[in-house]
């Protein structure tokens, strides 16, 4: 028998999107991100100076932190203070390269963005939420910089986007939950910009292995993902942006 998704969605159908924004008060920009029954707290930071390898360059710069809060699996995690997990290192390299492609770093000037990924609720899918929901607060925080006066233009480039894609029973699915993610055979996560550029693809098979053309139809269907996150995103900021 095909598997049959748990909330009976469509295989290529996202879970329901949504933004929450300027969630918080203090962060330059800020949303919290649902996708799903997974919610992510996204926030900017801008402030002055870069790393040294940067100084008297002219250029900005983009790095991330990524955390899961202890409740936001069934069982509690401790939380990572004193050193990080392997995971949470990989996820936050990933989301910082993954927004910095969303910039041109030399309109920017020497500042420094911080985007903090906080996963409230974990139901899959939190790096491809944190890069997403990331996106939309990024784009708030750069808005203050311009109402400031302090830029003239957003230096975004293009809007990034990202979505989870799993193969199960020889079946490809789009946007997996946890009961999915846990089943699936072949497991990939893909970021693409506005233009459907490839950023990065992760993708490992679990079990086994899979063939070239179902590689073609894992990426056909994030794809398809990925042009409609870029519309929730781009409903939920109402803004014209590009360099």
């Amino acid at each position: 028998m095909p598997w049959q998704r748990p909330d009976g969605r469509a295989p290529n159908q996202l879970r329901p999107i949504q933004f929450e924004r300027h969630f918080t008060s203090f962060a330059a920009g800020s949303v919290l991100a649902h996708c799903g029954e997974t919610k992510v707290l996204c926030t900017a930071s801008i402030s002055p100076g870069v790393p040294q390898f940067l100084a008297g360059s002219d250029r900005g710069w983009l790095t991330a932190e990524y955390r899961m809060l202890p409740s936001a699996t069934p069982q509690r995690q401790a939380r990572e203070v004193l050193k990080l997990s392997g995971r949470t290192q990989e996820i936050q390299r990933l989301i910082g390269r993954s927004l910095r492609a969303a910039l041109n770093l030399e309109m920017l000037g020497e500042r420094t963005i911080t985007i903090d990924a906080d996963v409230l609720q974990a139901d899959a899918g939190t790096r491809t939420t944190s890069i997403t929901g990331g996106y939309v607060a990024l784009v708030l925080a750069l808005q203050t910089l311009i109402e400031k006066g302090e830029l003239e233009k957003s230096p975004i480039c293009h809007p990034v986007a990202a979505v989870s894609v799993g193969l199960i029973e020889g079946e490809v699915f789009l946007d997996l939950n946890y009961l999915e993610d846990v089943t699936a055979d072949v497991d990939f996560n893909v970021v693409m910009t506005g233009n459907l550029d490839i950023i990065e693809v992760q993708g490992t098979a679990e079990s086994g292995s899979f063939d070239r053309d179902r590689l073609n139809c894992i990426m056909d269907v994030a794809q398809e993902g990925i042009q409609n996150l870029l519309i929730a995103q781009q409903n939920s900021l109402k803004l014209v942006v590009g360099c």
